[in-house]
């Protein structure tokens, strides 16, 4: 950017480890929404954003080339600014928002079978034009302004910041979370993907169940539990005056910075231990395992020819292979894909040639989204779909929105998944979905 582009207003904070009192603060402004960092020992978990009260609101079922011009439009509005003093963070003012798991039906020719039973948006991005940037790793905190933010409301938005928030209410759930299927209804369609492997229709299905419970209350209070027992990189609350998204993901979806394309899948998991020593072991079994190494080089391999879409030819690498990530209930197997975007190409292409993440659908991806759709019985709103920011300087970064809960209409909803291929065994990925998502149930029943 020139000289002449304006710069961002920028007034610092006392730093606060915990986003939430200040989320508080701010949350009478409406649709707030905090991309949360809240594994400060992982090293991509530097930044924490937040942001309420947007200018306007993209809430959007049309066809992607309509949504994609909206979403430039809204950009252009603001339009760009430049840091001051050589301080770069990550966004100051843009979209913030999400993609549901079923936005993929705009963009990919989908059967309809399962069940559609959220009324929820499938897009919905707020515009705003200031947020509060927390960095974990300097211990330092701004709130952050567009250029087209004026004194007044900059003052009104640091005095809101530095305001005690008022008293959260209590959250509790009617009833324990059930599974909404049986372990005989999952292992039909553990069989049918079976059937589809061995017929050559596909390679991979993530098959993911469902569970619910009822609930009352505040679901940021039951959020702020569940941050405190599972702290991942790219955890986000997020409201909408339809309901709330409570998001615990370990996984980055796409990021794209000065041109450079990242994208992290997870696939390959093993339970932790409360042993130091069957910890070790566990970690070691699934980095050594074969079978948890070929799903997840199959997945690299579908990212790859994804990226290819809108990156330029040659650029692609892979950096990293088989990564270990540990975190709280379980390990992950984790690798990194790199591109350089094509220069015809912005963010927002990016974005919608790539989603939804080839990591929860399987391989071929549209054939196994087919599959999906045959065989879970309900549609899956916003669990597998993303969270994330795209900002006025053309930037972005989305997560993939697994550990993530839904409330809506006073039910709570959580999904737990996992990759089948040809020799998975039913037991060991039944119970791979029990401990996926064991963890954040079994806090929200004892924040109670």
């Amino acid at each position: 950017m020139t000289g002449d582009t304006p710069e961002y207003r920028l007034h610092e904070l006392p730093y606060q480890a915990n986003p939430i009192p200040r989320l508080e603060a701010v949350r009478a402004l409406g649709a707030p929404v905090l991309l949360d960092s809240a594994d400060r020992r992982n090293q991509l978990g530097r930044y924490s954003l937040l942001c309420a009260g947007p200018l306007l609101q993209i809430v959007d079922d049309q066809p992607p080339a309509q949504v994609q011009q909206h979403l430039r439009a809204a950009l252009q509005q603001l339009g760009p600014a430049r840091w001051p003093n050589d301080l770069h963070l990550p966004f100051g003012a843009g979209l913030v928002g999400y993609l549901a798991y079923d936005y993929g039906r705009q963009l990919e020719t989908l059967p309809s079978h399962a069940r559609h039973d959220l009324a929820l948006p499938d897009l919905n991005f707020g515009l705003y034009d200031w947020c509060l940037v927390s960095d974990h790793q300097r211990q330092r905190c701004w709130l952050v302004c567009h250029p087209q933010v004026d004194l007044v409301r900059q003052q009104a938005l640091l005095a809101r910041l530095q305001s005690s928030p008022p008293a959260r209410g209590p959250f509790k759930l009617k009833s324990p979370f059930s599974a909404e299927q049986d372990k005989a209804q999952y292992a039909h369609a553990f069989a049918r993907i079976q059937n589809y492997i061995q017929a050559g229709d596909c390679y991979q299905i993530n098959l993911a169940q469902r569970f619910s419970s009822r609930y009352t209350g505040d679901p940021l209070t039951a959020y702020s539990a569940l941050r405190e027992r599972s702290p991942t990189p790219f955890s986000a609350y997020l409201e909408t005056t339809e309901g709330a998204l409570l998001c615990l993901s370990p996984e980055r979806f796409i990021e794209m910075r000065d041109g450079r394309v990242e994208t992290r899948p997870i696939k390959g998991t093993r339970r932790r231990s409360g042993e130091p020593e069957e910890d070790r072991a566990l970690a070691d079994e699934l980095q050594q395992c074969e079978k948890d190494r070929a799903e997840n080089l199959m997945i690299v391999d579908l990212l790859r020819n994804d990226l290819g879409r809108s990156c330029e030819p040659g650029s692609i690498r892979v950096p990293e292979l088989f990564s270990l990530e540990s975190y709280p209930n379980v390990h992950h197997l984790v690798s990194s894909i790199t591109g350089r975007l094509r220069s015809d190409c912005d963010a927002i292409d990016l974005l919608m040639h790539a989603f939804p993440g080839g990591s929860i659908t399987g391989a071929p991806k549209i054939r196994a989204m087919q599959i999906i759709e045959e065989l879970e019985p309900v549609r899956r709103s916003l669990y597998c779909g993303s969270v994330g920011y795209l900002g006025c300087e053309g930037q972005m970064d989305f997560n993939i929105t697994i550990r993530s809960l839904v409330c809506h209409a006073s039910h709570i909803y959580c999904w737990g998944g996992g990759g089948i291929v040809a020799d998975s065994e039913l037991d060991a990925e039944y119970q791979e979905t029990l401990t996926k998502v064991g963890n954040l149930l079994d806090a929200l029943h004892q924040a109670q």
